[in-house]
């Protein structure tokens, strides 16, 4: 991992058109790595435009698919998150569901798991741990932090003010991914500090009611999910069959399939599939081509009948599995 450098700001860059990259994707918030596996077979591309305010990076995302994605936030970085648009029905955080208007917290070392639908638009600010810490003071909340590695907070803002501001200041933060950053003085009040500092304020004025809830039965699908999930990575080499999942989680085929169907809306078989292929794509991604062959990376991933995954492969991806390790990028291409 490489730090990111703080600039003034930076043009956009933003990503579309087939094929689709998930190494690249993975690299998307720069300072840590994201898992991404799809959850259709749609080869869509997402939009993102980034930019760089003073210490803080800057993303405007608009998601094309679904896909469920993970990942950890280093100890020195810290995430505020603001959703624009998405379908509650089929997106969620930690399990929880997910709405538009719902704001997000991640602070350094927490590990956050979430779906987003095809649709979804989004606002992250990325600052360090220090900047945080400087926020948290001016405010009178030094001693507000909570245990690293142990907070990913989803919720919605306290009253129609803060709803609105957090949204103007979301979205003009957007804009500036957009186009080329803050020109006026005056808009500089309005930047990413302005929105961090209205994150906090709404955050810690949260009551237990603007927390989304999740039902108990909810809550057990997702534990479910993700045991059979890490269950499957596992065992990704080999033949993994269903019964052995079931056994190894302690639940019946039904009970997995009823998890797999209400947080990802596919069946535990067809997400297995779909999590052999982003893998691939991303090991073919990063691969050299001179010391590791498709055959090789296919093998690994469980893939053996060759002709059916390159076929699968080009449908989703756009293009050959030997035309991605080929066209490998070079190394630190998604550091800033």
């Amino acid at each position: 991992m490489d730090e990111a450098r703080p600039k003034r700001h930076s043009k956009p860059d933003q990503a579309g058109g087939p094929p689709l990259d998930l190494a690249a994707l993975a690299g998307l918030l720069k300072v840590c790595d994201l898992d991404v596996v799809l959850l259709d077979r749609q080869g869509a591309c997402p939009g993102v435009a980034t930019s760089v305010d003073e210490d803080a990076l800057i993303y405007s995302i608009t998601n094309a698919f679904t896909f469920r994605g993970r990942f950890t936030l280093p100890p020195d970085w810290c995430l505020f998150g603001y959703v624009h648009h998405t379908d509650p029905s089929a997106s969620w955080c930690h399990g929880v569901s997910m709405d538009t208007g719902m704001v997000v917290t991640v602070l350094p070392g927490a590990s956050s798991e979430f779906v987003l639908s095809a649709g979804s638009r989004l606002t992250l600010v990325l600052i360090p741990l220090s900047a945080l810490k400087q926020r948290l003071s001016e405010l009178g909340l030094g001693a507000s932090l909570p245990t690293i590695g142990q907070y990913v907070r989803l919720f919605r803002p306290s009253g129609d003010a803060t709803a609105r501001r957090l949204e103007q200041l979301a979205t003009r933060l957007a804009q500036w991914s957009r186009e080329s950053g803050p020109q006026e003085t005056s808009d500089r009040l309005e930047g990413a500090s302005a929105y961090v500092r209205a994150h906090l304020m709404a955050k810690f004025s949260a009551t237990p009611d603007d927390r989304p809830r999740c039902s108990r039965g909810r809550l057990m699908h997702y534990r479910i999910l993700r045991r059979a999930e890490d269950f499957m990575r596992l065992h990704m080499h080999r033949n993994v069959y269903m019964q052995e999942i079931c056994n190894t989680v302690g639940v019946s085929e039904r009970t997995l399939r009823y998890a797999f169907d209400e947080l990802l809306g596919i069946s535990p078989n067809r997400y297995l599939s779909m999590l052999r292929l982003c893998t691939a794509n991303r090991s073919l991604s990063a691969s050299d081509a001179s010391r590791n062959s498709v055959k090789s990376i296919a093998l690994n991933c469980g893939l053996w009948d060759l002709s059916k995954f390159a076929g699968k492969y080009r449908r989703i991806f756009g293009e050959l599995p030997s035309d991605t390790l080929l066209r490998s990028p070079p190394v630190g291409i998604w550091r800033m």
